[in-house]
C-alpha cells in the first residue's frame, strides 16, 4: 500500500524520502515518472499535503528514517556524484551494499578525512545551513615553521580579496624541521578556507585531514572506510 504523505514540496519530499537529490527529483517529475494520487504531474512547482506519491508506479516511502554514515574520504576522489572531467568520485568508491547517500558538505579532490553521508537531503541540508554554526576541526601539516602569534589574529576573522571568512581558532600541534601540524577549528567551510587563509599568511598546506563535523569525529575510521552512526 502506498505510503500518506503530508508537507512541502514535492522534490523536497522525495529527496527527504533518500529516493535522489532534489534537483534529480525535478527531472524525474518533468519526464512524468511521478504521480500524485495515480495522476502524472510534470511541473515541481507542486506541494504536497496528505496524498498519495508513487514514482514509475511504485509507492514512495516516506517514513524510512534517515540514516547516517562516517566515511574517511582518502585523497584524490571529488566529492560529486558526477565529474565531468571523469575523475573518481567518492560516491563510486562505496561499498556496494551502501544505501544512496549524498554528502554533508564537501572535501576538495586533495583532502581527506571525515565526510558524512546521509540518505536524506533534507538532513543534508539542515548540517549545512550557516545558523547550524557546526564546528569544523582539521589537522592541517605546513611547509616550513609556524609562527602562532599572527596566526591567532584569525580568531577574529579575516578579508581575503573581497571575501569574509569568520573566526578561526588556530592551535600548533607539533613543529618539526620541515613541516609544522596545525589544529583549525572553524564554522563555516567555505571552499578552500584553510588553504586561502593560511596562503594569506605565505604559509602552503601540504595535507589536510578533517577529523570532526559537529558532534562526530573520524575516530579510527581508515582511509576509505564508513561506519554508520547508531
Amino acid at each position: 500500500m502506498a505510503k500518506k504523505i503530508s508537507g512541502e514540496r514535492i522534490a523536497k519530499i522525495i529527496a527527504a524520502a533518500g529516493v535522489c537529490s532534489r534537483r534529480d527529483a525535478e527531472k524525474m517529475i518533468l519526464a512524468g515518472r511521478v504521480k500524485v494520487d495515480g495522476v502524472v504531474i510534470t511541473s515541481p512547482a507542486l506541494n504536497i499535503t496528505a496524498q498519495t506519491i508513487t514514482i514509475d508506479d511504485a509507492p514512495l516511502n516516506a517514513t524510512t528514517p534517515p540514516r547516517l554514515f562516517r566515511y574517511y574520504k582518502p585523497l584524490g576522489l571529488v566529492t560529486t556524484h558526477k565529474d565531468e572531467q571523469g575523475r573518481k568520485t567518492v560516491f563510486e568508491s562505496l561499498p556496494a551494499d551502501m544505501p544512496r547517500v549524498v554528502s554533508i558538505g564537501r572535501l576538495d579532490l586533495n583532502s581527506e578525512g571525515l565526510l558524512l553521508l546521509t540518505t536524506s537531503g533534507e538532513l543534508a541540508r539542515k548540517f549545512e545551513l550557516p545558523s547550524s554554526n557546526y564546528e569544523r576541526v582539521y589537522r592541517v601539516r605546513i611547509y616550513g615553521r609556524a609562527d602562532l602569534k599572527p596566526l591567532q589574529t584569525l580568531k577574529d576573522g579575516i578579508e581575503i580579496d573581497g571575501m569574509r571568512y569568520s573566526g578561526i581558532k588556530v592551535e600548533v600541534e607539533k613543529q618539526g624541521a620541515t613541516n609544522a601540524w596545525l589544529r583549525m577549528t572553524l564554522h563555516e567551510g567555505k571552499n578552500r578556507e584553510i588553504r586561502r587563509v593560511l596562503a594569506a599568511f605565505g604559509l602552503e598546506v601540504n595535507r589536510l585531514i578533517r577529523i570532526k563535523y559537529g558532534d562526530y569525529e573520524l575516530g579510527k575510521l581508515l582511509p576509505g572506510e564508513v561506519a554508520e552512526v547508531k
